[in-house]
C-alpha cells in the first residue's frame, strides 16, 4: 500500500521524503493556506512539493461550477508534471473529472462517503477516489466498512481508479486499509510518525545500549 502524507508543510515533507517514507502528497484549501500563512504563494508552495517527491501531489480546485474547475484545473496541472487534480464529489466535479481525464489530466476525487459516490467517481474516470474515513467515524459510522465496499466493488469490475483512504486519524486505520487491499492512504504527520514508533522497539535499544556500555571503553570500538 502506498503512503501519502497530507500536507503542504514543506519541513514536514521533506523529512518524511528524506526517510523515504512517503509516495506522494495530499494537499487542500485549508493545509496550502495554513502553510502560506500572510505572505505566502500557494502555487509556490505546490511547486517546491512536486519537486520534493516525485509521486502524486494531489492540488484542490477552489471552486464549484465545473468550468471554473476546470479553468483552475488546467492552471494548477501546469506547475508540474506529477500534479494531480482534487475535485469535488459533485455532479460538476465529476463532469470536470472527465473532461480533465480526456486531457489526460489525473484526478483525486474528493469528500467521498458513499459506495454509490465511489461508483460513480470511478465511471467518471477518477485516478483516485478518496473516502474520508474518519470524518464518517465522527457521525458513528463505521468508515473503514466503506473502504471494504469500494474495494470489492472496484475489483468486481476492474476499475482503474485507485482507492485513496484519507481522513485517518490513527495508526489502526492505516492497518485496516491495508489489510482490506487499499490502494494508498494519506495521513497526517502525526500519525505517520505513530507506525513508525513502538515502546518495545525503544525499550530493546536502551538495553541493547546499557549492555554495550558494561564493556570497558577500550572494547567498544565496533
Amino acid at each position: 500500500m502506498k503512503i501519502f502524507l497530507d500536507s503542504a508543510e514543506l519541513a514536514e515533507i521533506r523529512r518524511a521524503a528524506d526517510a523515504g517514507l512517503i509516495d506522494g502528497i495530499t494537499t487542500n484549501p485549508s493545509l496550502l493556506a495554513k502553510a502560506a500563512g500572510s505572505g505566502g504563494d500557494p502555487r509556490e508552495i505546490l511547486a517546491e512539493i512536486a519537486r520534493t517527491v516525485p509521486g502524486p501531489i494531489s492540488a484542490e480546485v477552489v471552486a464549484l461550477d465545473a468550468q471554473e474547475m476546470l479553468r483552475s484545473g488546467r492552471e494548477l496541472a501546469k506547475i508540474a508534471d506529477n500534479i494531480v487534480i482534487k475535485v469535488p464529489l459533485t455532479e460538476d466535479g465529476l463532469v470536470a473529472c472527465r473532461k480533465f481525464r480526456a486531457e489526460d489530466i489525473r484526478v483525486n476525487v474528493t469528500l467521498c462517503f458513499s459506495a454509490t459516490q465511489a461508483l460513480l467517481a470511478a465511471k467518471a474516470g477518477a485516478s483516485f477516489i478518496s473516502p474520508f474515513v474518519g470524518r464518517l467515524d465522527d457521525v458513528a459510522t463505521d468508515g473503514m466498512e466503506l473502504i471494504g465496499q469500494i474495494v470489492q466493488i472496484y475489483e468486481n469490475y476492474d476499475f482503474a481508479t485507485e482507492v485513496l483512504v484519507a481522513s485517518v486519524r490513527h495508526p489502526v486505520h492505516v492497518v485496516q486499509a491495508a489489510m482490506m487491499g487499499a490502494d494508498a492512504a494519506t495521513i497526517p504527520p502525526k500519525v505517520l510518525w505513530q507506525l513508525l514508533k513502538h515502546p518495545l522497539t525503544d525499550k530493546g535499544i536502551e538495553g541493547f545500549l546499557a549492555d554495550w556500555a558494561k564493556l570497558p571503553q577500550e572494547r567498544r570500538g565496533l
